[in-house]
């Protein structure tokens, strides 16, 4: 898997090592390793997989699929219109919550 993520230094701010998984979205196959390769990683019973913005949507909703669960997209603070609740956190390179 390895040769199909691209490693994009100083991106989006110097010191920075960006790790681009658009390579392994189109590949089919490598795809579909991550995914069930993630799958078999989980020790725990699931009920549900969140994913994280963004890239947790992306490879969360196929997990869920494969799973047999339902999916849960964990949203930054104020784009969802219903009551929630935000946690701060820090990034690489700021804090967001």
């Amino acid at each position: 898997m390895k040769r199909l993520l691209r490693e994009i230094p100083d991106f989006p701010e110097p010191g920075v090592l960006f790790r681009d998984i658009t390579p392994v979205l189109a590949d089919p196959d490598g795809l579909r390793a991550v995914v069930e390769g993630m799958v078999e990683m989980s020790t725990t019973p699931l009920d549900v997989v969140a994913g994280i913005e963004a890239r947790g949507f992306v490879l969360g909703t196929p997990i869920a699929m494969t799973s047999h669960r339902g999916f849960v997209a964990i949203r930054k603070k104020g784009k969802l219109p219903q009551p929630t609740m935000s946690v701060a956190y820090d990034l690489e390179y700021g804090q967001a919550e």
